[in-house]
């Protein structure tokens, strides 16, 4: 990555490795829409660990996001790496990591702030 590229870090925490995001500004502004349609799909409901949420929250929403992250990390998958840290960091500001909990449990995974 171009130093000169504005970014916004996300430390990604999975079981003893700790991974830092760097989400390019872009995203923020490019992934607009395709928040809005993780949005609309959450809207729905969404199967957490054992539990089936109709409404999920905010945090809840990055904790299924931070899921995707997870998958994302471990497959290399750097573009939906940099939507999954882009939607939790743009829907719960403030956000400087994540502790994702790698057993199943959605509900577990934690947000973390300074």
């Amino acid at each position: 990555m171009n130093d000169s590229t504005p970014t916004t870090d996300l430390d990604i925490y999975i079981e003893d490795r700790i991974y830092k995001i760097s989400v390019p500004d872009v995203i923020f502004n490019e992934g607009i829409d395709f928040f809005k349609k993780m949005d609309r799909d959450m809207d729905r409901g969404w199967q957490m660990g054992t539990r089936y949420i109709e409404n999920p929250d905010a945090v809840m929403r990055a904790q299924i996001a931070a899921s995707r992250l997870m998958v994302a990390v471990e497959t290399e998958n750097t573009t939906l790496a940099n939507l999954m840290a882009g939607y939790i960091i743009s829907r719960i500001p403030g956000t400087t990591g994540v502790r994702i909990d790698s057993q199943g449990d959605m509900l577990n995974t934690e947000l973390l702030s300074d």
